[in-house]
């Protein structure tokens, strides 16, 4: 049982870390020659993971957070796959593009607002640039259920795809409404019938909790529906309301999102749910079945975290594509393209890639970035392989850090030894908060109430 008095005191804004430091560190003392720079000396053993950023959507879903451009208009698709053309031309030059890509994902946005034709010239491209697939690779897409048919699955399953993930959100009627986005069951289903019909290995669904009119009796009732589909993994994320940055997040009333007690309830009770249907809770937000590969990984305390959310392809120096996409090298530095069309546009008809900002790592950066995704990502940092790797005596190192996590310890959230530091079951709801006091920039961020979503 939950104490909600008590949890709801850790309800405060937070980084989901998919990065450190996060994107609010990117900036111009990254330059673009420096970028460059880091592209070209990348190790050639060092595979590569490549996101491709498709960003249109015909209508606004309001809870969406990601950068999307709405258009129904097709030559403003064509003359983006135009672009991603010549930004694959650019990268050729700086890149090795022989050496071997382990991962890639189309996000967006909706990947399959592209029609068929449009997505097998997009594959193509980047194939002809990147010749050298792992046999093994793991080639993803989103996919909205509304937005797909057969000749847009064929050409994923001809293009090497055998991942997709379908966004549902939530099935209940005046849920969808008051976040524009009707879907109905019957639709969802059909959609993921034709991807295991086309041969795709893992068929995955996004419910998203804390939207408008949700409660734990609705939310029960879409978690039936969804695993009725019987999805090889489920992606259940906390609701972003930052309507500060996304104005179709303004048309929510605010009035109608659930409370903090009402959402812990909401994800406590899935956790149990996926628990008793075989599902093991990965990381902060996602489920899988006993046989993926995220539950062995988690197993074995080798899960990774980057952009995409968790994988198992540790080690890749991740290569961002199209507008808005970010990259991520070794460890050691991001960089972000364009957010605005017009600037992506005219970097590339300047002869350049797009890159906007950046970050560089320092080497305190590399430290606190490896204990904060080693929480993130495994609920656990083992302290001794820690101190081997780096160096550092990590009491000393993070002795404010420890203390900040005292109370958290007290509430039985963690627990701290010589060895180890050990989220507990009930921790897991707040690895957020857990993760912070490791941030070394949280504390010019803590008095902005408008820089994070909340925790809780």
């Amino acid at each position: 049982m939950l104490d909600f008095a008590k949890f709801t005191q850790y309800s405060k804004p937070g980084p989901r870390y998919t990065s450190y430091p996060t994107a609010l560190e990117f900036g111009s003392a990254f330059s673009y020659e420096r970028y460059i720079h880091k592209l070209e000396t990348q190790e050639r053993s060092h595979p590569l993971s490549l996101y491709i950023h498709l960003p249109f959507c015909r209508n606004a879903c309001y809870f969406c957070g990601c950068n999307v451009v709405f258009t129904s208009r097709e030559d403003k698709k064509e003359r983006y796959i135009d672009y991603l053309e010549r930004e694959l031309d650019l990268l050729a030059k700086h890149v090795d593009t022989t050496r071997e890509v382990i991962q890639m994902h189309f996000g967006g946005g909706t990947p399959t607002f592209f029609d068929a034709p449009q997505l097998e010239r997009i594959i193509a491209m980047i194939r002809s640039t990147f010749k050298n697939f792992s046999r093994d690779a793991e080639v993803s897409c989103e996919i909205d259920p509304r937005h797909i048919d057969e000749a847009q699955m064929k050409v994923l399953q001809g293009g090497g795809f055998n991942r997709v993930s379908f966004g549902i959100q939530d099935f209940n009627p005046k849920v969808q409404e008051a976040v524009h986005r009707i879907q109905p069951y019957e639709a969802t289903k059909a959609a993921m019938e034709l991807a295991r019909a086309c041969g795709m290995k893992s068929v995955n669904v996004d419910l998203i909790y804390g939207l408008p009119f949700q409660s734990l009796a609705t939310f029960k009732e879409t978690l039936e529906l969804a695993v009725s589909l019987d999805p090889d993994r489920f992606a259940v994320f906390n609701y972003a309301h930052v309507p500060w940055l996304k104005k179709t997040m303004r048309k929510i009333d605010e009035t109608t999102l659930p409370r903090p007690d009402e959402k812990l309830s909401i994800m406590r009770h899935t956790i149990d749910f996926m628990s008793e249907r075989g599902y093991q809770m990965i990381g902060m937000d996602h489920f899988a079945k006993p046989h993926d590969e995220l539950f062995l990984a988690i197993e074995k305390g080798e899960l990774h975290r980057n952009f995409q959310g968790y994988t198992t392809k540790g080690g890749a120096d991740l290569i961002g594509i199209g507008l808005t996409s970010i990259g991520e090298g070794a460890a050691d530095y991001n960089a972000q393209n364009f957010k605005e069309m017009t600037q992506y546009e005219a970097a590339i008809d300047a002869g350049l890639l797009p890159f906007e900002r950046g970050v560089e790592l320092s080497e305190d950066d590399k430290i606190r970035q490896y204990v904060i995704m080693e929480l993130m990502s495994n609920f656990k940092l083992d302290i001794k392989r820690f101190e081997s790797r780096f160096g550092v005596v990590f009491a000393e190192y993070f002795a404010d850090a420890i203390e900040a996590l005292r109370p958290m310890e007290a509430d039985e959230l963690l627990g701290i030894t010589a060895e180890a530091l050990t989220c507990k079951p009930t921790g897991t709801l707040l690895i957020r908060n857990i993760a912070m006091p490791f941030d070394a920039y949280m504390k010019r961020h803590a008095q902005n109430q408008k820089t994070f979503s909340k925790t809780v």
